[in-house]
């Protein structure tokens, strides 16, 4: 079979220099992640199937190498489609299998099936750019990545560091310039005033708020934002934080986006006071959760269910002023159809906000970014944000053209369509966007004059806690319902509903890590100490009766 004119010793040759460690590795929705120095082969044979892949769409494809929130020494790869889309499922398995060949035989024996199956035009060119965060690791792993490349002769755009946002951005607008759809310029300059641009039109006539503290966990964020604030001048306010990305060690250690959620307290090296806004982005900037103290010096989260409710309620009021009718493809017109798509790890609170007080639908799917975009992509406006911070809002082509096409009979009417299309532009479609997204909740807390507190007090979350419970083998925990109950073990779901029972606004479920042995128990109640006895409750459940594993900790109950 023929490479294209490669030779299979070439890439035989070519992959020598970059054996597999005896370990297994498995492509799920964040792509590879494990150590740093564990990743050299796998990154040069995703150099040989992003080509493939790129030949088979005759689209470029996106290699963006990060771990995210993960600490410094880890690292990681994914795939990016033409659209900024994760990398298609059944794709994920010819991942996982060539980086696990064994032999450069076998690396040979796994394209030529890829190829066969997916009946790749091997005589076409292929296009691929990458980018890559602040990690030390970066640097090796991107000469094993372009060493696959190279070997299969693709046209390579090297973007150096991005955000991962960024790096999604690049591809769409690459695949689609000169189209009706063009999304922008593909360029870091582009981004920015795309961003710049949207921001300035809505914010137009409206006081500048107070500054704003950003962490940016010392990772790509903080020279990336920078680099926005020159362009955006004096129509904000952002005092960087967290920015040192050439110390060693620092990246995502207490501080970033999870590390604020998960220990729901202000990230080190950022001293609030009452009065100051601050928000956190994640390693590679594409989570971001917001958070103030207040006046008694108590620490306030504003996580992702309250971005998402926060653009859900500006959304709907500006739809239902708009007026706008969507075409449907039975030749019927009707109102715009808005959701807002979350997991069970979202406070009840938030659903019960979103469903009885915005009374906007608020359909739940598996925990999984992907998971959450499609069943976004059935609205004309979809909203989806994990409770983590990582999310974004997506416009349905017919609702695009609709904000464009149409002219308000008043200046009410007028200004809320204008406002729709600019959201369009703002936000990034496609991929959560920790910068893009903090622009959204800039623009609307100015349009609306909101401070943090008044936000933060559109509904009171309850009390909740997660826990990781070390476990044999977390296979034995079956979910159904979108992760908010068990299939099995049957007898572990049964005693959850009896515990359940005993608290006032009590939900717990228990969901297995798709990485390893763990598994999580979350929890919420009336008050935080039901919550934790609830949680310690069935984490001890768990530990006794269904393999835990090492010590058990002395607080379950």
């Amino acid at each position: 079979m023929s490479f294209g004119g490669i030779t299979a010793e070439a890439i035989k040759t070519a992959a020598k220099a970059y054996p597999k460690p005896a370990v297994t590795y498995t492509y799920g929705t964040a792509g590879f992640r494990t150590k740093g120095d564990l990743l050299p082969s796998v990154m040069f044979r995703i150099g040989l199937l992003a080509v493939l892949r790129s030949k088979c769409l005759g689209k470029t494809i996106g290699v963006m190498i990060t771990a995210s929130h993960n600490p410094e020494i880890d690292n990681g790869v994914k795939l990016v489609e033409p659209l900024g889309e994760m990398l298609k499922q059944s794709w994920e398995g010819y991942c996982t299998e060539l980086a696990n060949a064994e032999t450069e035989d076998a690396i040979i024996e796994t394209l030529k099936k890829v190829i066969s199956e997916e009946n790749i035009p091997m005589d076409v060119d292929s296009s691929v750019v990458i980018a890559r965060d602040t990690r030390p690791s970066g640097d090796l792993l991107v000469k094993a990545l372009l060493d696959g490349l190279n070997v299969m002769k693709a046209d390579i755009k090297n973007y150096d560091m991005l955000t991962t946002p960024q790096l999604h951005y690049m591809v769409r607008c690459i695949n689609t310039k000169g189209t009706p759809d063009a999304y922008g310029e593909p360029t870091t300059d582009g981004y920015y005033n795309k961003l710049y641009s949207a921001f300035k039109k809505f914010i137009a006539g409206k006081p500048k708020l107070s500054q704003l503290h950003v962490d940016c966990a010392n990772g790509v964020g903080a020279p990336k934002l920078k680099e926005l604030i020159k362009i955006m001048g004096d129509d904000i306010d952002i005092k960087v934080e967290n920015d040192q990305i050439t110390t060693k060690g620092k990246l995502n250690y207490n501080c970033g986006a999870d590390y604020v959620k998960l220990n729901q307290s202000q990230p080190e090296g950022m001293e609030l006071k009452p009065g100051y806004r601050a928000c956190s982005l994640d390693g590679d900037a594409d989570r971001i959760v917001y958070y103030y103290v207040d006046n008694d010096n108590v620490f306030r989260l504003l996580d992702g269910d309250k971005i998402a409710s926060l653009a859900a309620g500006y959304i709907m009021d500006m739809a239902k002023t708009a007026n706008i009718e969507i075409p449907r493809e039975d030749g019927s017109k009707s109102p715009l159809k808005i959701g807002v798509v979350q997991t069970a790890y979202a406070n009840g609170s938030s659903t019960d906000y979103l469903r009885n007080k915005l009374n906007v639908p608020v359909p739940f799917t598996q925990t999984g970014v992907k998971h959450l975009h499609h069943e976004a992509q059935k609205y004309d406006v979809g909203v989806y944000f994990e409770a983590n911070g990582h999310g974004t809002v997506l416009f349905s082509d017919a609702a695009i053209k609709a904000f464009k096409n149409s002219k308000g009979s008043t200046p009410e009417q007028e200004n809320a369509i204008k406002s729709l299309q600019g959201l369009t532009e703002l936000i990034n479609q496609a991929v959560g966007d920790a910068i893009s997204d903090m622009l959204l909740v800039e623009a609307i807390l100015t349009v609306c004059g909101w401070t943090l507190e008044q936000w933060n007090s559109q509904y009171t979350d309850l009390p909740s806690k997660q826990e990781k419970v070390k476990v044999a083998n977390r296979h034995q925990f079956k979910c159904i319902k979108a992760d908010t109950e068990l299939a099995e073990p049957k007898e572990l779901q049964e005693i959850i509903n009896e515990e359940v029972k005993k608290y006032p606004h009590g939900r717990c479920f228990v969901r297995p890590s798709g990485t390893e042995d763990i598994v999580r128990v979350y929890a919420e109640a009336d008050t935080t100490e039901n919550a934790l006895k609830l949680n310690y409750t069935i984490s001890g459940v768990v530990f006794d009766k269904f393999g835990g594993v090492g010590e058990r900790p002395s607080y379950y109950l």
